[in-house]
């Protein structure tokens, strides 16, 4: 394709351009794309033609989906971009030239390329503090924000520093760059990492490789600071988001003798009135699982520094035996068991335990048989059914947004991704998923374990009002693992106590149903969870659900370019998780609950064994 052909695609210029003919650029972004062009002809670069377009255009305008650019070096494609319309509306005069002054608003999105060649165009595309605000800044910062949700997909940490400080360092033009010109790109450079540290703070903090990288690029800045001051302020931003206190020698080394060492004071690493976080690994809470039979434990929230004589105390004092009387046992993975000692740490790698724990008595007798002991089941049950349900309600949505706020964008990624080698990226995600399934195994349990037939048409009604006290909180995952615990066929099949249930009831449960029928994929949740104002708590498992579907009917790569209309898609639906978490209008989700309450929610006893529970709910009502 000729360069005219390729620079007509560039900028929308209409009518075809003919040899000799002048093309009209209108501001400053279409010398830059110009600049651009010059700079891939230099390259050996050259424009191909969409395959499915003639190389003439019609009478009819050209829509901007139709419009692609290809990119290719050493005959091979590397970057794939596609032109489409600004939503900020076009100004109604012309220009002088007769090009449509609609072209103006057109931009080039990334359709798929090499990982290099996207972050390339990510950082020429990207806008600083004077262009923040207009449409184009928005959608420049929503594709960098897919960029930095999804690039583990194709890209290395390690990968990703070491090209950032490539773009920094590199010397563009062969040394013709002009100082603006190169003020300009650094400082996308660190806006680029600015937004990536703020975004991945958490899973960058204790990687090797961004410590390194960061050393590295405070130690450029410091030394470019002579030549460009205005860096000053993107330099003290950079130490204040990443906490750069433990870098502190690196003014010190690296400052030349040159400027005063005042300059050099003030922008050291210093602490700035921040506290240095604990690390995730001190401060991390999870779900311990202490078994108390064979087929049935107590789920509590622990420290990951959780010594053994605590788990020993609360199983006490939650089953009334004497603390002394107990030991903690794990059984490894291969089988063998291990005695743990009063002060020997549960979580060693502080994500998973020794082996499964289980509660013995000294004599290594289970502490509980909890299908025989009727007298303290009915006791154990009947605390429920003197609890206020809203309490109740409230305790298991404070319990669950705990877990939520933690979740990170970038979890469900790894997780749809690296599903057998993610759990260190994915670990409150797992623990929000696993509190879901043992809310609908509580349920069942608690149902299943009351021997009594009116109290379990109490319990039943409970649960009702729980579930929907959960859905006005907008604790949605919750709602729906009570529901589906009451839906569980080892409970609805319990017919002589449905039919005891009376007619309010059973029509509140019919509409909550609703909410939960998976017609028209969700259609009923999706449009109910719309309405509701943030911030909410969705049901997990459906959003893993559309992003698995996006990626198993999509492919990563195309002719081993990155397909990057699909980590759009899959970034555009994590994003629900960051909408979900905002409070922009002081909407708290969590509330003052009942010591009594919250005493019994954090320690749920819960059945596990599917068969188990079936076997109960054959002794409480009998096949016919």
């Amino acid at each position: 394709m000729s360069w005219d052909c390729g620079l007509r695609y560039m900028f929308s210029v209409s009518p075809a351009l003919q040899q000799g003919s002048m093309c009209i650029l209108h501001d400053k972004e279409d010398l830059s794309r110009l600049e651009m062009v010059q700079r891939l002809a230099k390259d050996g670069c050259r424009f191909l033609q969409n395959q499915n377009k003639g190389l003439e255009r019609t009478s009819e305008p050209q829509s901007d989906e139709a419009v692609r650019v290809y990119v290719r070096e050493r005959g091979h494609d590397v970057l794939v971009l596609q032109r489409v319309s600004s939503q900020q509306p076009a100004p109604s005069a012309t220009s002088r030239g007769g090009g449509k002054e609609e072209a103006r608003n057109g931009r080039y999105v990334v359709v798929s390329g090499t990982p290099e060649k996207i972050l390339e165009h990510l950082l020429n595309d990207l806008t600083l503090d004077e262009e923040q605000g207009t449409t184009q800044s928005k959608e420049s910062d929503t594709l960098l924000d897919d960029f930095l949700l999804t690039y583990p997909v194709f890209m290395s940490t390690s990968d990703l520093c070491q090209a950032l400080l490539g773009h920094y360092c590199s010397k563009r033009y062969k040394g013709k760059e002009d100082k603006k010109e190169a003020l300009e790109r650094k400082r996308k450079v660190l806006h680029l990492v600015s937004q990536w540290v703020s975004l991945c703070s958490d899973f960058l903090r204790e990687d090797e490789h961004v410590k390194l990288f960061m050393k590295s690029l405070c130690r450029y800045v410091l030394d470019d600071l002579y030549e460009h001051p205005a860096l000053e302020k993107d330099v003290r931003e950079l130490q204040q988001l990443y906490m750069l206190q433990r870098f502190r020698h690196t003014a010190d080394e690296y400052s030349p003798q040159r400027k005063s060492k005042v300059l050099f004071h003030q922008l050291s690493l210093r602490e700035n009135g921040l506290q240095p976080r604990g690390t995730q690994r001190e401060s991390k809470e999870v779900l311990c699982h202490v078994y108390i039979t064979m087929d049935s434990y107590l789920s509590m929230k622990a420290q990951a520094g959780v010594e053994a004589k605590e788990l020993l105390q609360v199983v006490a004092d939650r089953m009334e035996v004497p603390q002394g009387e107990l030991v903690l046992v794990a059984v490894t993975y291969t089988g063998g068991r291990l005695l743990l000692q009063p002060h020997d740490r549960v979580f060693p790698d502080s994500s998973r335990p020794v082996g499964r724990l289980h509660v013995c008595r000294k004599d290594l007798g289970e502490v509980l048989n909890p299908f025989t002991d009727n007298s303290e089941l009915q006791q154990r049950t009947a605390r429920l059914l003197s609890l206020n349900t809203w309490d109740v309600a409230v305790a298991l949505t404070n319990f669950d947004w705990i877990f939520f706020d933690s979740v990170h964008e970038q979890e469900l990624v790894y997780f749809t991704f690296n599903r057998h080698g993610s759990s260190r990226h994915t670990v409150a995600l797992e623990l929000l998923l696993q509190r879901c399934d043992e809310v609908q195994l509580w349920v069942m349990t608690e149902v299943l374990l009351c021997p009594q037939l009116c109290k379990r048409v109490q319990l039943i009604k409970k649960f009702i009002k729980i579930a929907a006290h959960c859905k006005a909180q907008r604790n949605i995952n919750c709602f729906f693992a009570i529901i589906m615990g009451l839906n569980a066929a080892a409970v609805s099949r319990l017919s002589q106590t449905w039919e005891k249930i009376p007619g309010k009831f059973k029509k509140l449960f019919s509409e909550l149903e609703t909410m939960t029928d998976p017609s028209l994929n969700h259609k009923a949740y999706r449009d109910s969870f719309k309405k509701m104002k943030a911030p909410k708590i969705p049901f997990i498992p459906l959003l893993l659900k559309d992003i698995t579907f996006i990626h198993e009917g999509n492919k990563t790569f195309h002719d081993n370019l990155v397909n990057f209309g699909k980590l759009h898609m899959i970034a555009d639906t994590v994003r629900l998780i960051r909408q979900c978490q905002r409070d922009h209008m002081g909407n708290g989700i969590m509330q003052k609950s009942s010591l009594d309450v919250r005493a019994y929610i954090d320690y749920l006893h819960i059945i596990d064994n599917q068969q188990t529970l079936f076997e109960l709910s054959q002794r409480l009502e009998p096949r016919a």
